[in-house]
């Protein structure tokens, strides 16, 4: 998954400061590649985080490429918003993902120890809206892409209640979230 990333990014992404974060993320200072997708759902495994982020990307480019979504909801981004939103939407999950385990019960019942993730935030800025904090650090996003990253989370974030009033201005949030809803649950679980 690290190259197909890779590719996907350097194909699309070329705006100012891309190669930069592109550094970032693969250095030693990030464990973006080795990072799981979440601490026990979806992908809870080492190199979970970059198969998610290929899955949405794919998921939305599907999306996006529908003739319904084309030609009724007029829907029509750039490749590189298309890659960025999709590729980057969850870099708030960087670094936060800490080795531990954790006791559950085998098939006979039996209680045993298990390699597990936990969560230790260093940086706890919300999830989508730490993802276009870090972004931001690097390079640029359009308001639409900043908007599609924080809101993609859509209506299963705690604090939802300017969802529904993102997606309409901003139809990007919602066929990114569409895309993360499928890729999670109906790709990686």
């Amino acid at each position: 998954m690290r190259q197909e990333f890779i590719e996907i990014y350097k194909k699309n992404i070329h705006r100012e400061g891309a190669d930069e974060l592109l550094d970032f993320l693969t250095s030693n200072k990030s464990d973006f590649f080795e990072a799981p997708a979440s601490t026990r759902y979806h992908l809870s495994v080492p190199g979970g985080l970059v198969e998610h982020s290929v899955n949405v990307y794919q998921c939305l480019k599907a999306y996006l490429d529908r003739q319904r979504v084309k030609d009724v909801y007029h829907l029509s981004f750039s490749e590189e918003s298309i890659a960025i939103v999709g590729l980057l939407h969850d870099l708030c999950k960087v670094n936060v993902y800490k080795k531990t385990f954790r006791n559950t019960k085998d098939e006979s019942g039996k209680w045993v120890s298990v390699p597990s993730y936990q969560f230790s935030d260093d940086l706890p800025y919300g999830h989508g809206e730490k993802s276009v904090y870090i972004i931001s650090g690097f390079m640029k996003l359009t308001r639409e892409e900043a908007f599609a990253i924080r809101y993609h989370m859509g209506f299963s974030e705690a604090d939802n209640k300017n969802v529904g009033e993102a997606f309409a201005k901003f139809p990007l949030a919602f066929a990114l979230s569409t895309a993360d809803m499928e890729a999670t649950y109906f790709l990686e679980n």
